[in-house]
């Protein structure tokens, strides 16, 4: 028995970025507070791999909670790699344009976080895999923009979104050739992926490259940071894609790619 413990492998130690809740006005109870949360397929989809996951909280400046003596640095300095994962629109400020609707405000504390947070990572040299929202905070993050809409600005794109099917809605992808994810899933140039979002990237950053594209509209689907150790981010939502389903990409790969450029850091 000792033997066999000394042999097995220590775990790593993943960090997911939280989603927030924001308090409604008028509302009581837990509505009325702030509220920080992972989404349950994409927790159990890293710890698959006998991963340790923590959710990194935020605390907010200009609270009752402040962080003390700690910094940011310190969390990652702790763990072995990050997840940025899916939810709100990110804010148009983030990209120095303004909402061209209301509803369309996104969540500018969200995402000064996540990106001081993913910062820090980078310069830790720890690997950070961004899913759906994650994919585009690291697009602003280093410099590009999005498409507030598809449909309003982008009309000839196909529907990246259906309210109606939620995860069940999706669509073709075609990896970009000599790219790390077209090697990673050699053989194979198209696949079909869950699709979940009214926003995309429009402009890439300078140090960004697409390595997967929506089919025929070509929206960047997969992206990935040059020169900045493992930065990469995908459109979709592996998380959502069932291991064995015959009609989804197979997302093992993509997790087993990320957790090999982190057990190499770690």
């Amino acid at each position: 028995m000792l033997a066999t413990r000394s042999r097995r492998r220590k775990p790593l130690k993943i960090a997911i970025s939280p989603r927030l809740f924001h308090p409604e006005p008028g509302a009581v109870g837990l509505r009325s507070k702030p509220i920080m949360y992972l989404e349950d397929s994409v927790a159990h989809w890293v710890m698959s791999r006998d991963v340790m996951v923590f959710m990194l909280p935020m605390v907010s400046h200009g609270t009752l909670l402040s962080r003390g003596n700690l910094r940011l640095g310190d969390y990652v300095a702790q763990l072995d790699g990050l997840v940025l994962q899916g939810g709100s629109d990110l804010s148009p400020t983030s990209y120095n344009e303004e909402p061209l609707r209301p509803d369309w405000l996104g969540d500018k504390i969200r995402d000064d976080f996540e990106r001081e947070l993913l910062m820090e990572f980078v310069e830790a040299s720890k690997p950070v895999l961004g899913i759906c929202r994650g994919a585009q905070l690291i697009n602003v993050a280093f410099g590009g923009t999005l498409y507030q809409d598809i449909a309003l600005q982008h009309p000839e794109a196909i529907s990246h979104i259906d309210d109606s099917s939620f995860d069940r809605h999706h669509h073709e992808i075609q990896f970009e050739p000599g790219s790390r994810l077209a090697k990673l899933y050699a053989g194979q140039d198209t696949a079909h992926v869950s699709s979940i979002h009214h926003q995309a990237v429009r402009t890439l950053a300078r140090d960004v490259v697409v390595e997967a594209w929506s089919v025929p509209d070509r929206i960047p689907e997969a992206l990935r940071v040059q020169g900045a150790g493992y930065v990469f981010g995908v459109q979709w939502h592996p998380e959502f894609h069932r291991a064995g389903d015959p009609h989804l990409l197979d997302s093992s790969p993509l997790l087993e790619d990320f957790l090999e450029a982190v057990r190499k850091r770690a």
